[in-house]
């Protein structure tokens, strides 16, 4: 059989240890689908192509390698949009295929055609239209090259039909697939020995870790240097796991829902070390408040973000791994006796705040959760419940979205984590969250994955409401659900068992079994639309500045 352009996407795939792709046929990509006929890759067939893309995030975020999706061209691509940009905030390498309109109707707003690649560039590392499949297997290896390195990211690859369909040349040589380049840029010396004598000077140093611990592999490196530096540890959100929670120097999540005591402390830092963090605002708060007396370092792997929202001291453009290895063996050893000892008094003296009957429900749960359990959240005030009190004592173990903050996340990413895993998933959802992607339900019962899912109920968009309560005189608008849902019904209904779980000591109990079970499954957890997940930084305000503490 001739061999197609199709095939050649396929073939690239294979090679670079793809073995499941989500997406939604569609009639721009149907020469890819039927190419799929003839290959081993396991198609996870979506209901929503988000959700496609969202799934490949779940795979991608869990292995740190690529994961791949596709779409078909106009709606299909479009839809495909959010889970795009929300990789490419948070710095997760997926790779997105998209069919097109034939190569002789472009630019004839023919039927579904969009400028795909024009609405991608903006939010993507890397987007290319392919018009002639003698450049197909070039664009694929460019795909994943760039897709893994550096900072790692979203790329989109759109392919017209006719360009899938055209006849392809000689088979590829299927190899072991290459791996990624982390950086280009060489590490100077010199700066090491600056930073060195930085740490040297400082008296009250702090680490502010984030995502880029985890995408270089980095925790065992930056243990050694916070424990034989004895410096406090904070982490964003996507840092948490970085640092082993059960350590005294871990300070938890730093920022708007912080710990009283964690912001407190980096407000009183001499030295503040940056490392693979981009000092986003729900981190920093107000930017001249944030550790307003630290000298500062920046260690980032993409130099862009170096200098680009607080100046430095010094600035690193590396991979995290790569500079704290440069630290070297003979990393002097220190006791910051006072400073441990101002760290603990804060920690005594501004804990958080007394939790909340939600939060009480997920403490419940983190003692519950099984050994290896890997979490995905949406987004909301659940989400931060999660941050404060759920401990993760390894990366990759916590899957949100960060910097996008996009609700409807949680399931499919749980799909796509428990995929690739083999392992169990539980996915920590709202019901306003929920309805995002909702459909995706029917994916997951026919998948039989053991993905549980938790729904903290209020009937309300809680982090919505909590904000008009606290910074709009309680003018509530659009922020309540009129029409209570059963949750349970709605899962049954697509196969799944379900179970109604009232938040009370004894009905709490029975979560040590439930999450003992294999999923699918669904909880449904009622819980008080006037809770609020405190302390929080109000817009604009520096960190020091929480309400609720």
């Amino acid at each position: 059989m001739q061999r197609t352009g199709a095939d050649i996407i396929l073939e690239s795939l294979r090679k670079h240890g793809i073995r499941i792709v989500a997406g939604m046929p569609g009639g721009a990509n149907l020469p890819l689908y039927d190419a799929l006929t003839r290959s081993d890759i396991q198609h996870v067939l979506v209901r929503h192509e988000q959700a496609a893309g969202f799934i490949a995030q779940g795979m991608a975020r869990v292995s740190g390698r690529a994961a791949v999706c596709f779409a078909t061209s106009g709606p299909g691509a479009t839809n495909l949009i959010t889970a795009l940009a929300d990789a490419f905030l948070d710095s997760i390498p997926i790779i997105a295929i998209t069919g097109q309109v034939p190569t002789a109707l472009l630019g004839t707003s023919a039927f579904q055609e969009v400028d795909t690649v024009a609405m991608a560039k903006p939010i993507v590392k890397h987007a290319e239209l392919v018009r002639d499949v003698a450049e197909l297997e070039a664009a694929m290896e460019r795909a994943f090259e760039i897709s893994q390195s550096g900072r790692p990211g979203p790329v989109l690859i759109d392919v017209p039909k006719d360009v899938q369909q055209a006849a392809a040349p000689a088979p590829v040589q299927l190899s072991a697939p290459p791996s990624p380049r982390l950086e280009t840029q060489p590490l100077d010396p010199s700066a090491i020995d600056t930073f060195l004598k930085l740490l040297a000077a400082s008296e009250r140093p702090v680490l502010y870790v984030g995502g880029g611990i985890s995408h270089s592999g980095a925790q065992s490196e930056l243990a050694r240097l916070a424990i034989r530096q004895d410096i406090p540890v904070a982490c964003t959100l996507m840092g948490l796991g970085c640092f082993d929670p059960n350590d005294s120097r871990y300070l938890g999540m730093l920022g708007m829902h912080a710990a009283p005591y964690t912001n407190l402390i980096m407000r009183e830092a001499d030295l503040l070390i940056c490392i693979g963090a981009r000092f986003d605002d729900r981190a920093t708060g107000k930017p001249s408040d944030f550790c307003p007396n630290a000298r500062t370092v920046h260690v980032d792997v993409d130099p862009r973000e170096l200098g680009k929202l607080r100046a430095l001291d010094l600035g690193i453009a590396a991979d995290a791994k790569r500079f704290l290895e440069a630290l070297g063996a003979d990393l002097p050893a220190r006791t910051r006796t006072a400073w441990r000892e101002r760290v603990e008094t804060l920690r005594t003296a501004h804990p958080l705040p007394v939790a909340a009957s939600a939060a009480r429900v997920l403490d419940a749960v983190a003692a519950a959760r099984q050994p290896g359990t890997i979490v995905c959240t949406d987004v909301g005030q659940h989400q931060m419940w999660v941050a404060q009190r759920m401990p993760f004592d390894a990366p990759r173990q916590l899957l949100t979205s960060g910097g996008l903050g996009t609700m409807g996340f949680g399931l499919p990413a749980a799909i796509g984590a428990a995929l690739e895993s083999q392992r169990p998933a539980l996915c920590i959802t709202g019901d306003g969250s929920i309805l995002l992607n909702l459909q995706e339900l029917a994916t997951l019962a026919e998948l039989e994955l053991d993905v549980t899912i938790l729904v903290l109920d209020n009937r309300h968009l809680g982090l919505v409401r909590q904000q008009q309560t606290l910074f709009y005189d309680a003018r509530l608008s659009a922020s309540r659900f009129d029409r209570a849902l059963d949750f349970v019904a709605i899962a049954r209904s697509f196969g799944i068992e379900a179970v109604r779980l009232e938040p009370t000591e004894s009905g709490l109990a029975s979560l040590d079994a439930l999450l003992a079970e294999r999923g699918p499954r669904l909880i449904h957890v009622p819980i008080d639309a006037c809770e609020m997940v405190l302390p929080m930084v109000p817009p604009g305000a520096g960190n020091h500045q929480m309400l609720g503490c």
